[in-house]
C-alpha cells in the first residue's frame, strides 16, 4: 500500500525551521509571569533558608557557591620530550592514583593531556621522518 501524506519522504513541513535566537513561547510567558515576582520569591528563598529550611539553603548555597568541577593538581612529571618520556609520567600518574594523591578522575585528566603531548610529539616525529625520506628520494 503506498504511503500517502501532506509531505514527501525526506521533505520538511517547516523547512526554513525556527529562526536562530528566537525563543519558545512557554519560556518567554514564564518569564513574563515571574518577571515582577522573582525579587519577592528570592527573599522568600532566603528567609526559609535563615530559618532553617535545608532545602532552601541548599538552594541558595548552589547559586552563591556552585559545586566546583576540578581542582588544581600539582604533580611532579619527567620531562616530555619524546613518546619514551610519556612511559615514565603515566608511570607517575598511576602511583599518584594508586597512593590517593589524586583521585582516579584526576588521575584520567591528567592523563588524557599526557595522550594529545604523546599525538603532538608523534606528529612532529612523522613530519621528521617524510622530510628526511623526501631528502633522500630528491
Amino acid at each position: 500500500m503506498p504511503r500517502t501524506g501532506r509531505w514527501k519522504q525526506g521533505q520538511s513541513g517547516n523547512p526554513r525551521g525556527r529562526r536562530p535566537g528566537q525563543r519558545h513561547r512557554i519560556t518567554v510567558l514564564a518569564e513574563r509571569l515571574m518577571e515582577n515576582d522573582a525579587s519577592d520569591v528570592v527573599r522568600a528563598v532566603i528567609a526559609a533558608a535563615r530559618g532553617g529550611d535545608m532545602a532552601a539553603a541548599k538552594l541558595v548555597l548552589e547559586r552563591v557557591i556552585p559545586a566546583r568541577r576540578g581542582r588544581p593538581v600539582a604533580l611532579k612529571l619527567p620531562s616530555l620530550e619524546t613518546s619514551a618520556d610519556l612511559v615514565a609520567a603515566l608511570a607517575s600518574i598511576t602511583n599518584a592514583v594508586a597512593s590517593g594523591e589524586l583521585t582516579p578522575e584526576e588521575g584520567q585528566s591528567v592523563a588524557a593531556i599526557l595522550e594529545q603531548q604523546r599525538r603532538a610529539i608523534e606528529t612532529i616525529q612523522l613530519e621528521q621522518r617524510i622530510a628526511a625520506l623526501e631528502a633522500r628520494s630528491a
